[in-house]
């Protein structure tokens, strides 16, 4: 095995040569401290590689080569079209690796191949492709005062650019920071999680077959509290970008507070799903199990606490346990019949199965799943699709963000008890509700707390809307015209036109 690059061969046969080195300056390095990491199969619980593992001088040697790509003309005086041909034709690179990109996706992150393929390379490729758009577009104001003064307003790029992105999305999450960041001419440092770094890994050589000059974009694989912590309060960092769990981003922002850096932060989530007695039932069913089943239950905005009104309930609870017997195929997954691959890492699988059995010691009634499933050759990290109803305010299971296919449904009498109970929740970041009442739609919309709501769907974002949550959920936007502002600082212009008095 080769200490920067080794061939392998997929399951599904597909043969591709995998970086595992450190990505710093358009190079793949070693690490300085020679420390590896084994990339776990979470099909099988083999080892696929191991790659290097970056330590705080490996963080110190990629933020000196971003602030020098920050600095040089050939990237800070770039014109804004030359910006925007960088983009796309990274975008169209990525579009021609494609195959292997979800093949690695899947391998390594354990969702099915069809999701790698079909919607988060989709979602890659579109992402980069929008903010290539609106790289020659990014403009100021001039403000009207008097005839005696000019101002006017540009937007500048931050500087150096940390980002931190979770294993549940690897490839999308690279690609919501990267775009906008590059957009808007920032350079990047950027930590895989170590759960999940080979797709990221082999994006970084995309990054230098675009022609984007070196140090302008570098990515590390390495543990969270060894490189992400070195990254957080590195004082030679300008802005922290991170998605990951509440309690991670808490700590990222006592971090970056030694310099003050500006921050976003998408966290965890709890978010509710309301089902009203008018409610097309056959719709909020298939909705709701896209809402918390689709990618293993591993989504931040999973709609894990659905709650419907008591005349609809026994209904609704019968018709969903169907759809799901039906629908939530667990197995291998590179098979096309795949709904549901196996948890990302083994911590993971027992997370999810100490909160089944949280779940029955509280009280709860288990009507669905709550059992390892071992039918794909009796390995990997394999959860049956879990259904809790019955479940009360206070049990663990409704209050917890289990990250698991792990739902609990409980039932209302009231649009005003719906709503009290779907906002009793330090989280915030998404909330889905059902009704054909389009009044009762949109005044319900208003009063939940959460930075996203669907109306009639669940968990159906788009590149050109904002995303982002409200309370401990997170710190501003990612993604649409909102995406970049979070790269960009105001910068006012004053210009004297007449004379002192």
């Amino acid at each position: 095995m080769s200490d920067l690059f080794t061939e392998l061969t997929a399951p599904n046969g597909h043969k591709y040569t995998q970086p595992r080195g450190l990505f710093i300056n358009n190079e793949f390095v070693k690490a300085q401290s020679g420390q590896t990491i084994a990339s776990i199969n979470p099909s099988d619980e083999s080892e696929i590689t191991s790659v290097h593992a970056a330590g705080p001088e490996d963080v110190n040697a990629a933020v000196s080569a971003a602030r020098k790509a920050f600095e040089d003309p050939s990237w800070r005086d770039i014109d804004t079209n030359a910006r925007a041909d960088l983009l796309y034709k990274f975008a169209e690179l990525i579009e021609k690796h494609r195959e292997t990109l979800a093949t690695i996706e899947t391998w390594d992150n354990g969702k099915p191949y069809s999701v790698s393929y079909n919607d988060d390379l989709a979602e890659v490729i579109s992402t980069i492709k929008y903010y290539a758009g609106y790289a020659n577009k990014i403009h100021g104001q001039v403000i009207d005062t008097s005839p005696a003064k000019l101002a006017y307003t540009v937007r500048q790029p931050l500087g150096v650019c940390g980002q931190i992105i979770p294993w549940n999305f690897p490839l999308a999450m690279a690609a919501w920071k990267l775009g906008p960041a590059l957009c808007t001419g920032n350079t990047i440092v950027m930590k895989a999680a170590e759960q999940t770094p080979l797709s990221i890994l082999y994006l970084a050589t995309l990054v230098k077959e675009a022609g984007f000059p070196p140090g302008v974009v570098n990515i590390l694989n390495g543990e969270g509290r060894v490189a992400g912590a070195a990254l957080a309060k590195h004082e030679g960092v300008d802005k922290i970008a991170f998605t990951g769990s509440t309690a991670t981003g808490k700590e990222i922002m006592k971090m970056a507070a030694v310099n003050m850096k500006n921050i976003t932060l998408e966290t965890g989530g709890k978010s509710p799903l309301l089902v009203f007695e008018d409610a097309d039932l056959d719709q909020a069913v298939k909705w709701a199990h896209v809402g918390i089943m689709y990618n293993q239950g591993q989504v931040c905005t999973a709609t894990s606490r659905i709650l419907v009104h008591e005349s609809v309930y026994d209904k609704f609870v019968s018709e969903f346990k169907k759809y799901v017997s039906q629908v939530s195929v667990v197995g291998d997954p590179f098979s096309d019949s795949t709904f549901q691959g196996p948890q990302v890492t083994k911590a993971q699988y027992e997370r999810v199965l100490s909160y089944i059995e949280a779940g029955k010691a509280d009280g709860a009634e288990l009507v669905h799943g709550g059992q390892p499933h071992k039918d794909v050759n009796g390995k990997g990290f394999f959860i049956a699709p879990t259904i809790f109803t019955n479940v009360k305010d206070d049990m663990r299971i409704y209050r917890e963000e289990v990250f698991g296919p792990f739902v609990v449904i409980s039932s209302f009498k009231t649009e005003e008890e719906a709503i009290e109970r779907a906002n009793d929740t330090t989280y915030g970041l998404g909330a889905a509700l059902f009704t054909e009442n389009i009044t009762r739609g949109h005044r319900v919309a208003r009063r939940i707390e959460a930075g996203m709501v669907w109306i009639n769907s669940s968990n159906d974002s788009d590149v050109r809307i904002p995303f982002g949550g409200v309370k401990q959920s997170g710190i501003g936007r990612e993604l649409g015209e909102a995406g970049l502002e979070a790269y960009t600082n105001v910068k006012a212009i004053h210009v004297n036109l007449g004379n002192r008095l």
